[in-house]
């Protein structure tokens, strides 16, 4: 089990944890948390109500992470068509943006801070670390997790295409990018054998 995730009964995964695994992955929880934000309304709304049927924002984030995070519905630079028509996609993708964002913002928000509890609740056991469950929807809020930290960490590596990722291996150790590179191709690995386990 060290270092990946395995089914349990129920429908659920473990995975062990050392110390440092469970303190960089909830690090990079909480800065997605505080790089997503608190939400249209803050900690406290005023309004629930009017929280709930709350427009988003229309325009793309300025931040390559958020807007790795939250991409253009229609907008494909490479998409064949006039200028009236690529003007059309973008009024489009305007237009869904300000109705969906909020509510995937709150999404991605949910799914970290079930990686931040289920780590804070974690028993540590002697030799330092620890196994983590996870019940099937709490996998699934892990899954959307370390999707979106790896495609944070992608965005800061500008990672593009697969070409890029090859070129990660070969790194020098020298290279200041190299302990993120890690971290990319560590979440990967967790990633992969946590899809393989709820498939399975």
């Amino acid at each position: 089990m060290p270092g990946h995730f395995e089914p349990i009964p129920g429908g659920g995964a473990a995975v062990a944890l050392d110390d440092v695994e469970i303190s960089i992955i909830r690090s990079l929880a909480v800065q997605l948390l505080e790089l997503i934000g608190p939400g249209p309304g803050g900690d406290a709304p005023e309004d629930p109500l009017a929280e709930l049927f709350a427009e988003g924002p229309s325009e793309p984030p300025a931040d390559p992470v958020l807007r790795r995070l939250f991409p253009d519905a229609y907008v494909d630079p490479e998409a064949p068509g006039t200028a009236a028509e690529a003007e059309e996609r973008r009024a489009h993708s305007s237009e869904f943006r300000r109705y969906t964002e909020n509510d995937l913002r709150a999404g991605k928000r949910e799914n970290a801070l079930v990686v931040i509890r289920s780590l804070d609740a974690l028993a540590p056991v002697d030799e330092g670390g620890a196994v983590l469950k996870l019940a099937p929807a709490e996998s699934r809020c892990w899954l959307g997790a370390l999707n979106d930290l790896r495609l944070a960490i992608g965005a800061r590596l500008e990672i593009t295409d697969e070409d890029d990722t090859d070129l990660l291996y070969r790194l020098p150790d020298e290279d200041p990018r190299k302990p993120m590179v890690l971290a990319y191709l560590w979440l990967g690995g967790l990633q992969e054998t946590l899809v393989t386990t709820l498939m399975s």
